[in-house]
């Protein structure tokens, strides 16, 4: 009897990475989970009543590139390839670039949001392309498509996200390996709860969450969700750059830490 498929998520102690995590089990699927906060997120899932053999928590913060490539390894160990992974794990704080000390959470925002996919991703590629299947999948951000003021280090890492993840399907087609880009609007979870802005089309994570299943499952190369927000983001690409600087200057910025 063949077992149940595996996914891997990080990010997996709340909001987006939780509720996939969900939306997984629901649908029959095994799940790998990564988080800093490991005993949180153990205690969240016997609290779901799920079976012992169809979970397992793995501590680690993706930015720590060896410990994060040493969590991928342990995962095939003990619980074999997985299917699918999911590189969910991303922070979001505002910054300026006048202030030194926002240097360090710009680097901070880059090392979680971009170099921690990638090494997410790494332990995985070669077993995958060996094997001849799996499913890479990088959550990204509709910031990816322009520069918001104030946001400076997220939009920059999410649009790294959507070149790198574009990259990287490229190299995989080869050896049947399908790369899926998922790009969210604004979802009500703890990265958007102190926004100060206004949130079009704000999704649930649970309504987040089964969108970007159907995505993940089908192997969609490139999903905005909701599709709402795919419109209103193209048409902001399209804007001639004096009409955006007028219409976003006025705009709410994203809390710098500590604010």
């Amino acid at each position: 009897m063949s077992r149940a498929p595996l996914v891997y998520i990080t990010g997996a102690s709340s909001g987006i990475g939780q509720a996939l995590a969900s939306r997984f089990r629901a649908a029959g699927w095994r799940v790998a989970l990564v988080a800093r906060r490991a005993n949180e997120l153990e205690a969240w899932c016997r609290a779901q009543g799920w079976p012992d053999d169809a979970w397992s928590v793995y501590p680690a913060d993706v930015r720590d590139v060896d410990g994060i490539v040493a969590t991928g390894r342990d995962c095939i160990e003990r619980q074999g390839l997985p299917d699918a992974v999911i590189a969910n794990a991303g922070i979001s704080v505002g910054v300026d670039t006048a202030e030194f000390e926002d240097l360090a959470v710009f680097r901070s925002t880059l090392e979680t949001n971009l170099l921690g996919m990638a090494a997410s991703f790494q332990p995985f590629i070669a077993p995958m392309r060996e094997r001849r299947s799996g499913t890479l999948v990088g959550i990204a951000s509709v910031a990816s498509i322009r520069g918001l003021p104030g946001h400076g280090a997220y939009c920059a890492s999410k649009a790294g996200v959507v070149s790198y993840c574009e990259s990287l399907r490229g190299e995989c087609r080869p050896f049947g390996l399908r790369v899926v880009t998922v790009v969210p609007g604004y979802v009500a979870t703890p990265l958007t709860e102190s926004n100060s802005y206004s949130m079009p089309f704000l999704l649930t994570p649970e309504a987040f969450a089964d969108r970007a299943f159907e995505a993940i499952v089908a192997g969609d190369s490139y999903r905005v969700i909701p599709w709402q927000m795919g419109v209103i983001a193209k048409l902001m690409r399209l804007l001639p750059n004096a009409l955006f600087d007028r219409l976003f200057a006025g705009r709410g910025r994203k809390k710098r830490q500590g604010e």
